[in-house]
């Protein structure tokens, strides 16, 4: 169970009638890293147990940036629509571009009367968007699966004028022995964790995906707090561990176990995050 999240993703539900909606852009879905397929057999994982985003990156955006409701966002690799969903309860037109099938289909469910939402089948190589058609970009999670050169050159073609990208990652916070040994313990018993880490993606390299433009940083708090199932189910939520149907599933509950009883309070346990969003024109 997850007991505390800094902001609550608005489950709206609807019936998911026509799947091939969800299929609107026939196009090559090939992307870096796997990351098309590695989280299909993870969704549901995904949509209860990953964190969600602070609501002051709207207002951030707002009040720096002039992000206001008649401006078009397009979300890129918008997964399951953890990142849509922050500004479509802002009252914003979010077209959120994600290529896995079911990923995409479980943003249908959640998000799919909001009379702003759309889905489309599309990469941050190749969204399917139109040109010039966006005012505002965000990728929530994901920039560090593009192909940083063509996602480049897509994202200008698809931007209007002065158009702003906005790259937003939750990133886990290593302050505590608790924190400290979770990761280590994530390192562990991980498939390729030290190789798909996000934080792989330095300040150096967002320079470069803006340049010759400037990027800024804003940091905020964020946290989680877990049981020891939502504990496990944020884990089993990260593509590079092990199911369970995997080996190497059982010696990871039993090692999390350990590290949950050893630091829980009261059947508890907090994971805070640095959420840092670099903002920039391209």
């Amino acid at each position: 169970m997850v007991i505390t999240q800094t902001n609550q993703l608005n489950l709206n539900l609807i019936q998911l009638n026509q799947l091939n909606l969800t299929q609107s852009n026939p196009i090559n879905l090939k992307m870096t890293n796997n990351s098309t397929t590695r989280f299909s057999n993870r969704v549901n994982d995904y949509v209860k147990y990953r964190p969600h985003y602070p609501k002051t990156i709207v207002e951030f955006l707002e009040d720096d940036y002039e992000l206001s409701t008649d401006k078009l966002i397009a979300d890129i690799g918008a997964g399951t629509g953890i990142s849509t969903a922050l500004f479509l309860d802002a009252g914003y037109k979010v077209i959120a571009i994600e290529p896995n099938q079911e990923m995409r289909a479980k943003s249908f469910e959640l998000l799919g009367n909001y009379p702003g939402f759309k889905a489309m089948n599309g990469t941050a190589e190749n969204t399917g968007l139109e040109t010039g058609s966006i005012d505002f970009m965000i990728a929530g999670q994901a920039f560090h699966w593009f192909d940083r050169e063509k996602s480049n050159t897509e994202f200008k073609r698809v931007l209007k004028p002065g158009g702003i990208v906005a790259l937003i990652w939750n990133e886990r916070k290593t302050s505590s022995d608790f924190e400290i040994e979770y990761d280590q313990l994530i390192v562990a018993h991980g498939n390729d964790y030290v190789k798909v880490d996000h934080r792989n993606i330095n300040n150096e390299q967002i320079g470069a995906f803006f340049a010759p433009e400037t990027f800024r940083l804003k940091v905020f708090a964020n946290k989680q707090v877990f049981d020891l199932e939502g504990l496990a189910g944020r884990l089993l939520s990260s593509s590079y561990m092990p199911t369970r149907e995997e080996a190497g599933y059982e010696a990871m509950i039993n090692d999390l176990e350990i590290l949950f009883a050893r630091y829980q309070q009261d059947g508890f346990i907090t994971i805070n995050y640095d959420t840092k969003v670099y903002v920039g024109k391209l």
